[in-house]
């Protein structure tokens, strides 16, 4: 039996030219967690692309380890709490391949605001807090492949640690803390470099502080009148805290003086990279 055709509505014609495509519930946007997230893998490829860079912020270090240990060790007097002047400098040199290593985020960022990629960024809406979160990310996860390739070369010259389990976990809180205060300073002078060669000048001084503090003689072999600022400046806390801690020594408050110094440094340092990047991306 042939069937009867149904005649069509204007409505129910105009629905079957056009069929309407079925209600798919919307997911959620990416939060800025996942932004940050893609952001920092993307800065550790780039870091991967740039060997050069990886390549010297792991050799400079090493480099003036060796240097002060075996050229200069024998002339510096470090007292009798020392076996050798290996046990001594190796926590300055730490921190001083932390300081090499977050430099390098000055340099990146400003590249992307000299680049064009931030306006990009931008126009996804990723905002500049997980832009800049992303390269502090990837800084630290080069910082402590440094520092742990670092650490081997001094166990191999003959640095012998004696810390215990919570002073091993104490070290690690404190070198992660200044990992990344540094880095967010250099993420800060990087938004306010004009090129990425004046941000490579700018980061020089975050360098250049560990030289007068503790890291590679003690302060009171250094003229009187640069004891106040080698005594009172932010690195020198943090050196003692980690040669206390590496050597099984006492070291009374200088963790907590040192998480202090970072945690004050991180807090100005993201409130001036998100003031500088509003000014930067109007």
């Amino acid at each position: 039996m042939p069937e009867t055709a149904v005649p069509l509505t204007p409505r129910s014609a105009r629905s079957a030219r056009f069929p309407r495509a079925p209600l798919v519930p919307l997911g959620r946007a990416p939060g800025p967690l996942t932004h940050a997230t893609v952001m920092a893998g993307r800065s550790l490829r780039v870091s991967l692309r740039n060997s050069d860079a990886l390549i010297m912020s792991l050799a400079l270090p090493i480099m003036l380890m060796l240097i002060f240990v075996y050229f200069f060790g024998g002339a510096i007097e470090t007292g009798a709490a020392h076996d050798s002047y290996v046990m001594y400098v190796v926590p300055g040199v730490l921190l001083l391949c932390a300081g090499f290593g977050a430099a390098t985020t000055a340099t990146a960022v400003s590249e992307d605001m000299k680049g064009g990629i931030i306006d990009r960024f931008r126009s996804l809406d990723v905002g500049g807090t997980p832009v800049l979160a992303g390269h502090v990310a990837a800084s630290t996860v080069r910082n402590l492949f440094a520092t742990v390739v670092v650490f081997g070369v001094a166990l191999l010259i003959g640095f012998r640690p004696a810390a215990s389990w919570s002073g091993w976990l104490l070290v690690a809180t404190v070198l992660i803390a200044y990992i990344v205060a540094l880095s967010w300073i250099s993420a800060a002078i990087g938004l306010l470099a004009r090129s990425p060669e004046a941000a490579s000048g700018f980061t020089f001084f975050m360098s250049f502080l560990p030289y007068p503090s503790s890291a590679f003689a003690p302060i009171e072999k250094m003229p009187g009148w640069l004891h106040g600022f080698a005594e009172n400046q932010p690195i020198t806390p943090a050196i003692e805290s980690l040669r206390g801690l590496l050597l099984g020594q006492q070291v009374g408050n200088a963790p907590w003086i040192a998480l202090a110094w970072a945690g004050g440094m991180l807090a100005v340092a993201i409130a001036a990279s998100g003031v500088l990047f509003r000014i930067r991306t109007r």
